[in-house]
């Protein structure tokens, strides 16, 4: 895959993805802090501590996928 096709850029130090490279990257970056943001809403916290974190873990998750489908490959630096 060519490096202008990445919506991910691994990071220069350390291991993991840093700032989108494209549009789609930041796309997905805001729809991930939105879905984070009405988590609050939809699973409170006060009334199940269980599902607000299932939520936040499984919008997380998804975002992992996400870097691994569409960033860069991951190399130790």
């Amino acid at each position: 895959m060519q490096k202008g096709r990445y919506w991910f850029e691994a990071k220069a130090d350390g291991f993991g993805w840093g700032w989108p490279l494209a549009w789609q990257g930041w796309a997905v970056y805001a729809v991930v802090a939105l879905l984070l943001v009405l988590g609050f809403f939809l699973f409170p916290p006060a009334a199940s501590v269980l599902a607000f974190a299932a939520f936040n873990g499984g919008v997380v998750l998804a975002l992992l996928l996400v870097c691994c489908l569409k960033g860069q490959p991951l190399r130790m630096r």
